[in-house]
């Protein structure tokens, strides 16, 4: 008898201690997931800011592309016509209405560098996204406050065939 006395009571002892281990053992699974999700959200909202000022980057430079060859899209004015290219070339973050407002286009003098209102051949033209906002994902270690992105791209405008004038803004 103290034989099957002594496995019964190694036994006990055995899921005790089972017992314990397993409750360790989520514990430590949670002081280890808990940051490391953290840290794979972080990653993932980072590159998402990343890729949103890249796309409007790309945008602008496309928005600058277009104005510089004077072409206008059917029923637009010059201006127009740069904006709606920017806004197709931002993959929908600038959709909205108050993003549209967003889009900027400016005309300098390349002798002064001064702002004209003019669209002239050998002007510079400058298209930019000012204060895009971009709001996080996650806010984990950081205020939750947006992302305020602005893009330039800026080129000379090209000459126009003899005879011909620029298009109205």
């Amino acid at each position: 008898m103290p034989v099957e006395e002594s496995r019964m009571s190694t036994q006990v002892i055995r899921s005790k201690r089972s017992a314990r281990q397993k409750g360790n053992t989520a514990l430590e699974a949670a002081f280890i997931l808990i940051p490391l999700f953290g840290l794979i959200f972080a990653i993932v909202d980072f590159g998402l800011a990343i890729f949103v000022r890249s796309t409007m980057q790309h945008a602008t430079r496309e928005g600058v592309r277009y104005a510089i060859t004077y072409q206008l899209k059917n029923g637009m004015a010059h201006d127009d016509s740069i904006k709606s290219v920017v806004t197709t070339n931002a993959m929908g973050f600038l959709d909205s209405d108050d993003n549209q407002e967003k889009i900027k286009i400016r005309y300098y003098d390349p002798a002064t560098l001064g702002e004209v209102s003019a669209n002239s051949p050998g002007n510079l033209v400058e298209v930019s996204v000012e204060n895009y906002t971009w709001g996080w994902i996650t806010n984990i270690m950081r205020d939750a406050t947006p992302l305020q992105i602005t893009t330039r791209s800026s080129d000379r405008m090209e000459g126009l065939p003899g005879g011909t004038s620029p298009p109205t803004r």
